[in-house]
Formats: structure tokens, C-alpha cells, sequence
């Protein structure tokens, strides 16, 4: 089945959650300025990227993300890694599809191509000119189509600006594309533009689902309930949250969603169809959200 297939008839799809995190927890260099793309540069660290994607899958998630959220030549430049966007792009698409065919094939699981901010997710101040979002977008976005992912998610943006130009070159026949912000406390896009606004520009193009992800888990339910009424009761919406939040003192404290139980009562009230974790999860808080969700479909009607 095509992903709009299963996005039309399923009640809830289960997202995998955090890579990079989990990448620093299982012993993956996750300095800058690779990051992530770390993994991707030595068999050995390969195979535990490999087993996280597993571990998502056998955890219950119908998508996994690609490791691609800075393999493009900007991230890779620093690293004199530039010309190798592609190379590290295919492998990690590559992993992605190896893990999926590892499980049973009892159902359809999909692989998501990760793309995000040319430049750092919480400064929309960084963003670059047009010409230059259109031009190195449109290598990313050509890169994981030529790869094979099944779905363009365009993810942890800060300023519809960029979102739309991604969303503009990934709107192709064939090609479902989902997009999601990354907001304040307020429920603002960081650049300040509100989710109305992001909803009114980017559903005219075509996307398959529009959401919020990388917030504190416990501010997510105000910029959904945008959405929600931005979009329509019908419109599949996406929503991935952090176990904590950036501090100015320490760097990074983590919430009481650190906890896989209370995550998933965070994330059992969300009006999104798509649901999943962003930093500081791991396969448990997905395993809590699938087998709630489960629990609750399956539940005769009173």
C-alpha cells in the first residue's frame, strides 16, 4: 500500500523517535561538526544507527526517519565532508530500507527522508536568501527522492519562508510530503509567524500533513489545536516532542516527560494522526505509544 493509502485509513501512524540522542546514548560520537552524520562514517557505527532503526521498528513505529538531517553540503562543509552529500544521503536511506527489511513483513512500514533547516532549527535569524534555500534544498530533496524514501519530512523549521521553499520543490507527482515546526512557548513558529498563517500557504501545494515537533512535550497541545482549526477536523496533522527543553544556565533540562508513561499521556491528547518523539526519546516511549494506541483502537464502541 502507498503511504497515502495507510494515511487515509489508519486512525494513528506511530513515528519512530530521537536518532541522534540515541546515537550519544549507545556510544556515537554526536560532536559537531558532523553530528549525526557521525554514524554514518564507519561500519561500526553504522550497524548501531541500523539497530536503533530496528529497535523503533520492533518497538511498533509504521515510519522511520533517515539519519539525513545534516548531510547536505552546508552541514558537511566544516568537516571537508561537502562532496560526499550524496554518498552519506544514499547510505543512510540505505540503512533505513536494511532495518525495515529485517521485520516481518506483516505491515507496511515507510521511510521518512529527514530534511530540516539549511542552517541551526532554533535561529530563524540564520536563515539564508531565496536563492540559496532554493538551490541547496532542491540537491536534498533530489538526493532522497533519487535514494528511494517513500515520504519528504520536512522537519523542526523555524520560518515558513524556508518551509515553503522546501515544500515547493517537494511537491512533485508521487511524492508525499509532510511539515513540521518548531515553535515557541507561545505556540509561535521562532520566527514569530503563527501556525494559521504557515497552514494557509502550505496546504494549497499539496502536502500529505502539516505538525509540530522538538518543543517541550508539554507545550505541544496549544500550536496543534491551531492547526486543528487552521486545517480542519480532517487533515492529518504530525506531532513529535522533546523529554525536555533548552535552559541558558545548563544547556538542557530534562521534563517529567523523560518518563515513557508520561510522555504517552502527553501525547494520548493530541489531536494528530501522526505521533512520534523528537530528542531524548528511545524506543520505549515509542513502545508506550504504540501498544496505548493500540489499546484504544481496539476497544469496542459503548
Amino acid at each position: 500500500m502507498t503511504f497515502s493509502t495507510i494515511l487515509s485509513q489508519s486512525t494513528h501512524l506511530i513515528l519512530d523517535g530521537a536518532t541522534g540522542t540515541e546515537l550519544n546514548r549507545r556510544g556515537v560520537d554526536t560532536g559537531l561538526p558532523l553530528w549525526s552524520a557521525n554514524a554514518l562514517m564507519n561500519e561500526r557505527d553504522a550497524g548501531i544507527l541500523e539497530n536503533i532503526h530496528v529497535d523503533y521498528l520492533r518497538a511498533g513505529a509504521d515510519i522511520i526517519s533517515t539519519n539525513t538531517f545534516r548531510t547536505h553540503r552546508r552541514a558537511l562543509a566544516p568537516s571537508g565532508n561537502a562532496d560526499r552529500a550524496l554518498e552519506l544521503t544514499r547510505r543512510a536511506v540505505d540503512i533505513a530500507r536494511a532495518a525495515i527489511a529485517s521485520m516481518p513483513a506483516d505491515k507496511p512500514r515507510f521511510v521518512a527522508g529527514s530534511i530540516s533547516t539549511l542552517e541551526d532549527c532554533y535561529r530563524p535569524d540564520l536563515v539564508p536568501h531565496d536563492d540559496e534555500l532554493q538551490s541547496e534544498h532542491s540537491e536534498r530533496v533530489h538526493h532522497l527522492i533519487e535514494c528511494g524514501v517513500d515520504l519528504i519530512l520536512i522537519e523542526t523549521i523555524n520560518t515558513i519562508r524556508e518551509a515553503l521553499a522546501i515544500a515547493k520543490l517537494a511537491t512533485i507527482p508521487g511524492t508525499h510530503v509532510i511539515v513540521s515546526f518548531v515553535c515557541d512557548r507561545e505556540g509561535k513558529i521562532l520566527s514569530g509567524e503563527s501556525l494559521t498563517a504557515a497552514a494557509g500557504q502550505l496546504l494549497p501545494l499539496g502536502i500529505s500533513a502539516i505538525g509540530v515537533n522538538c518543543g517541550p512535550t508539554s507545550y505541544m497541545a496549544k500550536p496543534l489545536a491551531e492547526l486543528k482549526a487552521a486545517c480542519g477536523e480532517h487533515f492529518p496533522l504530525i506531532a513529535y516532542g522533546n523529554i525536555g527543553c533548552a535552559d541558558e544556565t545548563v544547556g538542557w533540562i530534562n521534563t517529567d516527560a523523560e518518563s515513557p508513561d508520561i510522555y504517552c499521556e502527553y501525547a494520548s491528547g493530541w489531536p494528530a494522526k501522526i505521533i512520534g518523539g523528537c530528542c531524548g526519546t528511545t524506543p520505549e516511549h515509542i513502545s508506550k505509544l504504540a501498544k496505548a494506541f493500540q489499546m484504544a483502537e481496539s476497544k469496542p464502541f459503548p
